[in-house]
C-alpha cells in the first residue's frame, strides 16, 4: 500500500442564504427590479436633500408643462413642483407599503400558525373567520374605516393591513399543517417543548420562505390600495404621497393629464419591481426549483 495520501476534494457546503441568493441572481428580471427598487428607496431617502423644493410651495403658475421654467416635471393646479412632491411622496409611500405589509404579515402569521398547529375547533373558527374577511369587498370596507376613523397616516396604514391578512394566514396555516408532523417537530414534542416555543422558534422559522414571498408582493399591494384610497379622497390632504397627488389633481386629467400620469407611472414601476422581486424570491426559496 502506498504511502501517499490521496486528496480528494471535497466540495465546501455552501449556507442556504448563499444558494439562494445565486439563485436570485440567475434571475435577471429579478436583479433589473432590485436595481430599479434600489434607486427608488435611494431617491426617496436622498431626492429631498438633492432636490430641497417644499412639495407644499407654491413655486409657478398651475399647470406649468413639464420643463417650462426649469421645472423638470412641471406644476400642478396649485402651481407646486411635481417633481418635489413625486420625491417627497416617495417616502410615505414606501412606509405605507412596509407599514401595511406588516400589519398583514402579524396578522396572518398569528391566525394563520393558531389553526395550522392547534387544528381541531381552533382551527375550524379560525378559518371561517378568514373566510368571513376573505368575501367582503376589501376597498369598501377599507373605505368605511376611514371614513369612521379618520383619513390619518396610521389609520389608512391600519386599514390596508387589516383587510388583506387572508392570503398569509392560509399560507400560513399550509406551512405549519404540512410541518408539524415531520420527525424533528415530533421531536421536540416529546422532549417536552412548550406549544409556543415550538410554535415560533422551530415551526415558524422553517415556515418563511412562502411567507416572505407573500410579505414582499403584499408591500405592492398596499401601495396600490392606498393610492386608490387616495384618488377616492380618502387621504390626509396635509400629506404628500404618490396616491394623494394622484388624487388631488385627478378632476384636472383632461386638462393637465401629466399631473396624475406622473405619479402613476411612479406607482406603476415600483409594484412591477417589487413583483420581479417577489417571483425571484419565490424561485430562490423555493427548494423545488434550487435543485434543478
Amino acid at each position: 500500500m502506498s504511502d501517499e495520501t490521496l486528496h480528494i476534494p471535497v466540495e465546501k457546503a455552501r449556507s442556504p442564504l448563499a444558494e439562494a441568493w445565486e439563485m436570485f441572481r440567475q434571475n435577471h428580471l429579478a436583479m433589473v427590479g432590485l436595481a430599479i427598487l434600489i434607486l427608488i428607496v435611494l431617491g426617496a431617502i436622498f431626492g429631498p436633500l438633492i432636490y430641497p423644493t417644499d412639495p407644499y410651495e407654491m413655486v409657478w403658475a398651475p399647470f406649468s408643462p413639464p420643463g417650462q421654467e426649469g421645472f423638470l416635471l412641471g406644476t400642478d393646479y396649485l402651481g407646486r413642483d411635481i417633481l418635489s412632491q413625486l420625491l417627497n411622496g416617495a417616502r410615505v409611500t414606501l412606509i405605507i407599503g412596509l407599514a401595511a405589509a406588516f400589519v398583514t404579515v402579524a396578522i396572518g402569521i398569528t391566525v394563520g400558525a393558531l389553526a395550522g398547529f392547534y387544528g381541531g375547533a381552533i382551527e375550524e373558527a379560525l378559518m371561517r373567520f378568514t373566510e368571513f374577511f376573505q368575501v367582503l369587498p376589501t376597498l369598501l370596507f377599507s373605505m368605511v374605516i376611514v371614513s369612521l376613523f379618520g383619513a390619518s397616516l396610521p389609520m389608512i396604514t391600519f386599514a390596508i393591513g387589516v383587510v388583506s391578512w387572508t392570503a398569509v394566514a392560509r399560507i400560513t396555516r399550509a406551512e405549519f399543517l404540512r410541518i408539524r408532523e415531520m420527525d424533528y417537530v415530533m421531536a421536540s414534542r416529546a422532549s417536552g417543548a412548550p406549544g409556543m416555543r415550538l410554535m415560533f422558534t422551530v415551526i415558524l422559522p422553517n415556515s418563511l420562505p412562502p411567507i416572505i414571498v407573500q410579505s414582499a408582493l403584499m408591500v405592492g399591494s398596499a401601495i396600490l390600495f392606498e393610492a386608490g384610497l387616495s384618488f377616492l379622497g380618502l387621504t390626509d390632504p396635509n400629506i404628500v404621497s404618490w396616491g394623494q397627488i394622484i388624487g388631488s389633481n385627478r378632476q384636472y386629467i383632461l386638462e393637465a393629464g401629466y399631473t396624475v400620469t406622473i405619479p402613476g407611472l411612479a406607482i406603476f414601476v415600483t409594484v412591477l419591481a417589487i413583483s420581479l422581486v417577489g417571483d425571484g424570491l419565490n424561485d430562490a426559496l423555493n427548494p423545488k426549483l434550487r435543485k434543478r
